[in-house]
């Protein structure tokens, strides 16, 4: 189960680098809105990127709780893991 996780955060920090700069360390306690600057339109491009890359459906409601990449790493893996 762990490696699962660790292959979740890994893919999921792929898809963050696009909305930061080269230079910004991505790690599972980065604060997605106050960190990386990930407003509302950004959020719903991730969100729909990550139903693609992992194949879930997202409930937006479910995002209110996720402020840190751990957070979503592990929503993701939940509903993964619900399938």
């Amino acid at each position: 189960m762990a490696s699962d996780y660790t292959d979740t955060l890994q893919r999921l920090c792929h898809h963050l680098k696009q909305f930061t700069g080269p230079d910004v360390e991505i790690t599972p306690q980065t604060d997605l809105i106050n960190q990386l600057a990930i407003d509302s339109v950004k959020l719903l491009n991730l969100i729909m990127e990550v139903e693609d890359e992992f194949d879930i459906s997202v409930p937006l409601n479910a995002l209110a709780d996720v402020q840190t990449v751990h957070e979503l790493a592990n929503l993701i893996h939940q509903i993964k893991s619900a399938k």
